[in-house]
């Protein structure tokens, strides 16, 4: 029988943490995803993992004997895996940075040119990811190195080093009622419809809607999307508005989208990110100085 070993990561996080909601908010996915995911791992294991009652989910003794077991085997098999991986990127001289949409803004290719001049015969292999991958492949060993928005899941298992903030603007449609002003207060922005990230994503998703800088007013959703390109069009067909970093206004300019200042809302964070394995790689922690020796862009602050 295979299982896939996102499910026992799932199973394991639901037993240490006790609830669904508690789970949900760790791995940064919807409750009823994560639900649905238990449920299928139960029954390929042809099981019951857990009790369900109002105070939590409490495992079965089948579920007490995986939980003994699971840990140790994701823990060989993470890094059984991130060894073969970097084996093979480090034979071709080839370091793999994931990230997601601008992530470091201009600063990239600077740091890029950095860290090459300082391994010359490597190669900087930068491998952008979907919404719905907000580690960019780090936490999975797709890649060595990342450059993400903070928090991120399972960013406690893995070293962060926060580079600089910068503020969320909103982005929308050209004709836009609010468009002619300079600066947009959140609160005028909250019966707006917004572009929203992939449900599964959980907690990345509620960070882009401010679902905590609400003070309890609902979120209507237009549309979601898990792609820049959607994401653009989503807004410029007019199916809703989207907070985005300041930086979008550079990266992501498009006929019939307008960028402006929004206040009164948090602004947003963006790190390198690596794994603990990776502390004393000297490839790994160059790229790394690198990042963190850059100037950046006007606007941010470290």
């Amino acid at each position: 029988m295979d299982v896939d070993v996102r499910l026992l990561r799932y199973f394991i996080a639901v037993v240490e943490e006790g609830t669904l909601t508690r789970a949900a908010e760790r791995l940064f996915v919807s409750q009823p995803a994560l639900t649905k995911q238990i449920k299928q791992l139960e029954t390929q294991l042809e099981v019951r993992l857990f009790t369900r009652s109002r105070t939590g989910m409490t495992p079965t003794e089948a579920g007490r004997i995986l939980a003994g077991r699971v840990p140790a085997l994701l823990a060989d098999w993470d890094q059984v895996l991130r060894e073969a991986k970097g084996a093979a990127s480090r034979a071709a001289h080839l370091l793999r940075v994931g990230f997601i949409a601008s992530a470091a803004n201009e600063a990239t290719p600077g740091i890029v040119g950095e860290f090459t001049r300082r391994w010359p015969g490597w190669r900087v292999d930068m491998r952008q990811a979907t919404w719905s991958n907000p580690s960019a492949g780090l936490a999975d060993g797709e890649v060595d190195v990342a450059l993400l928005r903070l928090p991120f899941p399972g960013q406690d298992a893995l070293r962060t080093a926060l580079l600089f903030t910068e503020p969320r603007w909103v982005a929308l449609p050209a004709g836009h009622p609010l468009a002619p002003r300079d600066v947009i207060p959140f609160r005028d922005l909250w019966n707006e419809p917004f572009v929203a990230a992939p449900p599964e994503t959980g907690r990345w998703r509620d960070q882009w809607l401010a679902i905590d800088e609400r003070d309890g007013h609902p979120v209507r959703i237009g549309a979601v999307t898990d792609q820049p390109d959607d994401w653009l069009s989503a807004i410029a067909n007019g199916y809703g508005i989207a907070l985005a970093p300041a930086s979008a206004a550079r990266f992501y300019a498009r006929p019939g989208i307008i960028y402006r200042p929004v206040s009164g809302v948090s602004p947003t964070q963006v790190g390198v990110a690596w794994a603990p394995a990776d502390d004393s790689n000297p490839i790994v922690q160059d790229f790394v100085h690198c990042c963190l020796n850059r100037p950046w862009p006007e606007g941010t602050t470290t």
